[in-house]
């Protein structure tokens, strides 16, 4: 016995191993949510904790070690095959760092990195994995379609192969008896209603079995099929069918492939006859059962019990939530009889032996109900003299079980009381073999079922005598094969004189497809026995599908895809493509594949290609992948653009930091690496609701208006989206200078944007304080790259009010104290303890700084009239050095010495320029590494000439 004990107190188990006389407690350090047991091994056990870590124990509980983290909920799982092979092997889905679900298996004693298997090459949909019995069954989501692959017997997987337009929205499997899958799928025309599929023993190929099952949804939201598979009885089947807009109840004894309506009793509980004529009226049933084990549902079954069916239902057109009733069957569904005229929740004991019936009722109770002859009479008992609010019954494991245990509480306010009821005391004595009848399983007569004739042992009525142990049929014999033991082959369907045709999308030679000359495939005739049909002779060779010769043809259809369905792949990756023929056989075919990236490879096998052709592209761009294949009948060929990436890194905007209105700016994406391939980049401007899309990096805007102004830039790379948004002040003028630094500074610059962030603010908080100019005239921008260099703005500031703006005088008054104070090195900074940094202008003379407006200051005309008038003067001396001899002779020895003396200046990076005023467009300054031409070297170059 294991007991939880209550998380919010501690987090622990008590176990006993002596009927609960004594109990160990073990403390844990997790917290658990659920628990799974092992179905054979009885000391192994799965712990699933509530920060999603799943546990393993071998030894119920007493010591427990961690299998994986990230755990989906509800999706772990033993190892469980009818072969018994690996028993200790987990199947489990769990989340990745980035949020993707994927399949993986371990083993419960070594579930380390490097044990870890993965069954399914790449992600699958969150929430898909299933493994039941021989079968693994996982959702794939791509195109906006889901896909669903199997695996059958552990063995690779292959996509479920349902009608070409079934187009599945859902589904939900429903049963793996047998070596089958049962399914009920939502089509995309469905919305309440379910199409329920039987498959091959692969579960690969599925045919429909019943169109429009109801459906619902539970109290925790999930899907409910109003599907019932009956125990005790193979292929049997209760189904309620949606047909315009009525429910009906349908039952099936050969898994799907003929269904009909339930006859309704002959006569009601009191003995009066019931007019209820087929197919307008018939008996419905609610086919829901309940998860909890303490109640029970709608409908009730026993494989000890394979005749005996109990359900509520009703009796009419359709299936009613009004006037329920319940119902018994004793002879598998055939027939039926009333039973009671109000719910009752109905308990089998000795293997249906014995009857339990308790009202459903909110009211307490003192009386129960038996019967001993399969519900034609019952007996009223009392188990308990003072009334009790019954919560729920359950009835002792074991075969020869004939105890039950009522819960429930005398009052809304008193603790759970547990009522155990005997009913050994009811027998005298054991059943003879005398008191048995045997009893043939039939549908409607027909004795054949699922291929064979099976007679059981059944208790005579009125003996009333303990069974014991169940012994199963008595009997089972073989049946002839007929037409009605075969179903119609995936890609046929049946039509209204019973013979199964192609559908209209089906092609039946496809299925030689995959065949190589010189093999054979199985053609089918349109027909396939059903799974677990035990049936020989008869019509079975005649629609048994038969081994044929693969034919010989021409390549067509001819596809190359990647093995992920993508057409993206990723630079110095492998990419891995799939060539596929629809007809044709590529054993002894040339094959010959050019990737477009100059390289290109031959194939003469299908060996070559099974795993697909693997290639590594070292460059970026699209490729125009071609294959062709040729056999001595024709060649085909197909082409693929793949486009081949590299992840994006990093995006950077560059844009200017200030600039003047009514100008066009160019912004500039940046991108790590530089060449990712084809991109998508979409610019968000202002408060613009709309964006503007664009394949080129770069962008220009104008701004007509003052003011701060945001540009965001998105990237898409792929499924990868980078952005990154700058902010660009806009002003009719203002006045800039370049600032340099003491060269200590370049020892601490690591040059990244955070840190020329966070310098700006510290430089203007030393020019606020040096100079007393307010904070708004002010914008410092520290430049990329070394030497460490920044941009001073000056711009003029207005208030709220709209008054109080600073003129271009105003400006220039600014920017000659800036430049006073840079001068005198009054303006400095500490960037850690002992390390001063001075505050430098990068022109040391006098001159005014530049305004960028189209008044431009007298200082810059003077300079560019000195600029035409030594252009003039080099114009005249080229036109005339050729008449003077001297001259010419003299005007080279001075450009060679010139040079020798401006070639240190012009060539060296590294030496901060601080000897001439500059000239520069609002375009230039961006958050790049600037190379700006002085002025000076510009002069000293024209009197070189």
């Amino acid at each position: 016995i294991m007991l939880l004990t209550d998380p919010e107190i501690e987090s622990s188990l008590l176990i006993s191993s002596d009927e609960g006389a004594t109990y160990q407690k073990y403390r844990l350090n997790f917290y658990i949510q659920s628990l799974l047991f092992h179905p054979k091994q009885e000391d192994w056990i799965l712990a699933y904790s509530q920060d999603q870590k799943l546990y393993s124990s071998a030894e119920f509980g007493r010591r427990w070690q961690l299998l994986q983290e990230g755990v989906v909920p509800n999706r772990f799982y033993w190892s469980v095959m009818r072969s018994n092979r690996e028993p200790d092997l987990v199947h489990l889905e769990a989340r990745t760092v980035d949020g993707h679900s994927q399949y993986l298996t371990c083993r419960m004693h070594n579930c380390t990195e490097s044990n870890r298997n993965k069954p399914f090459p790449g992600y699958i949909d969150p929430d898909s994995l299933i493994v039941q019995d021989d079968y693994v069954f996982v959702q794939l989501t791509s195109g906006g379609r889901p896909h669903y692959y199997v695996s059958y017997r552990r063995n690779a997987f292959a996509q479920m192969k349902l009608p070409k337009y079934a187009l599945p929205k859902d589904m939900h499997v429903i049963s793996t008896d047998e070596n089958q899958v049962f399914a009920a799928v939502q089509e995309w025309n469905q919305n309440d209603t379910y199409n329920l599929y039987i498959s091959d023993t692969r579960g690969v190929y599925f045919t429909l079995a019943l169109e429009n099952v109801q459906s619902s949804r539970g109290p925790e939201g999930n899907i409910m099929i109003d599907l019932y598979e009956v125990a005790g009885i193979k292929g049997m089947f209760l189904a309620n069918k949606k047909i315009d807009n009525q429910v009906k109840t349908f039952i099936t004894y050969n898994k799907g492939r003929d269904w009909r309506l339930l006859q309704a009793p002959d006569t009601d509980l009191r003995g009066d006859p019931v007019h209820c004529l087929l197919p307008y009226c018939s008996l419905h049933l609610h086919l829901k059962v309940s998860d909890n084990p303490y109640t029970s549902g709608n409908i009730a079954s026993r494989d000890t019990a394979p005749s005996i069916i109990v359900a509520s239902g009703n009796i009419g057109s359709e299936l009613s939530e009004n006037d329920i009733s319940m119902f018994v069957s004793s002879d598998a569904g055939n027939t039926w009889r009333q039973i009671f005229e109000e719910e009752h929740s109905v308990l089998y004991l000795d293997q249906g032996g014995v009857l339990v019936a308790m009202k459903h009722t909110s009211l307490p109770i003192r009386h129960l109900w038996l019967s001993f002859d399969e519900g034609r009479s019952w007996s009223k008992y009392s188990f308990t003299s003072i009334p009790l609010f019954v919560d729920g019954v359950l009835g002792e494991p074991g075969e020869e079980t004939l105890i039950m245990t009522v819960f429930g509480h005398f009052s809304h306010r008193s603790e759970w009381q547990l009522v155990k009821v005997d009913y050994k005391s009811i027998f005298d004595r054991r059943c003879a073999e005398e008191d048995y009848r045997p009893w043939q399983l039939h549908s409607q007569g027909e004795a054949c079922i699922m291929g064979a004739k099976r007679i059981y042992k059944k208790r005579k009525s009125e003996k009333k005598c303990m069974q014991g142990k169940y012994a199963g049929a008595m009997a089972s014999e073989p049946c002839v094969c007929t037409e009605a033991d075969f179903d119609c082959d995936y890609g046929y369907e049946r039509h209204s004189n019973g013979q199964c045709l192609p559908a209209f999308w089906f092609n039946p030679s496809s299925l030689s497809k995959d065949c190589s000359l010189g093999q054979s495939y199985l053609n089918s005739t349109g027909y396939r026995k059903v799974v677990s049909n035990n049936c020989t002779d008869g019509v079975r060779e005649q629609y048994t599908a038969k081994p044929q010769q693969c034919p010989g043809k021409a390549p067509r259809g001819l596809r190359i895809i990647t093995s992920d369905g993508k057409l993206t792949a990723e630079q110095g990756h492998n990419v891995t493509l799939m060539v596929q023929l629809e007809e044709g056989d590529l054993q002894r075919t040339l094959i010959q594949v050019d990737f477009g990236d100059g390289i290109a490879v031959s194939y003469v096998n299908l060996s070559s290609t099974e795993d697909g052709i693997k290639h590594v592209y070292q460059n970026v761009g699209i490729f125009r992948v071609t294959v062709q294949v040729d056999n001595s009948l024709g060649s085909d060929s197909a082409v693929l653009y793949l486009h081949v990436t590299c992840p994006l890194e990093h995006v950077h905007l560059s844009l200017p930091f200030v600039t003047t209105k009514n100008k066009e700016v160019n912004a500039t994406a940046v991108l790590w690496p530089s060449q990712v391939g084809t991109l998508t980049y979409v610019w968000w401007h202002g408060n613009n609701t709309e964006p503007l899309i664009t394949l080129e990096g770069s962008k220009s805007f104008k701004f007509t208006s003052e003011g701060m102004n945001t540009i965001t830039v998105q990237v898409s790379a792929g499924s990868a989206i980078l952005q990154d948004t700058k902010t660009i002040a806009v002003y009719e003028e203002f006045q800039s200078l370049r600032l340099s630094f003491s060269p200590n500074l370049d020892d601490y610059n690591p040059d990244i944007p955070e840190w020329r962030r966070d310098i700006s603010r510290v430089i203007k908080r030393a020019l606020i304080e040096a100079t007393g100019v307010s904070s708004q005239h002010i914008l410092v921008a520290v430049l990329p790259g070394l030497p460490t260099a920044a941009e001073l703005f000056v711009l003029p500031y207005q208030d709220a009010t709209g008054e109080n703006k600073r003129s271009s005088e105003d400006l220039e008054q600014i920017s000659e104290l800036m430049i006073h104070k840079l001068n005198q090195n009054s303006i400095h900074f500490e960037l850690k303890p002992g390390i001063r940094v001075l505050v430098h202008a990068a022109h040391l003379t006098a001159a005014p700084l530049v305004d960028l407006t189209p008044s431009h200051s007298g200082s810059a005309m003077l300079m560019l009239l000195s600029v035409v008038f030594v252009g003039l003067a080099v114009f005249v001396i080229y036109k005339f050095k050729r008449k003077i001899p001297g001259l010419n002779v003299y005007a080279q020895m001075q450009n060679e010495k010139e040079q020798e003396l401006i070639s240190p200046v012009s060539h060296n990076e590294n030496r901060p320029n601080i000897t001439q005023a500059e000239l520069r467009s609002p375009d230039q300054f961006v958050d790049e590494k600037l190379d700006p031409q002085p002025i000076g070297t510009s002069l000293c170059r024209l009197q070189s000439l």
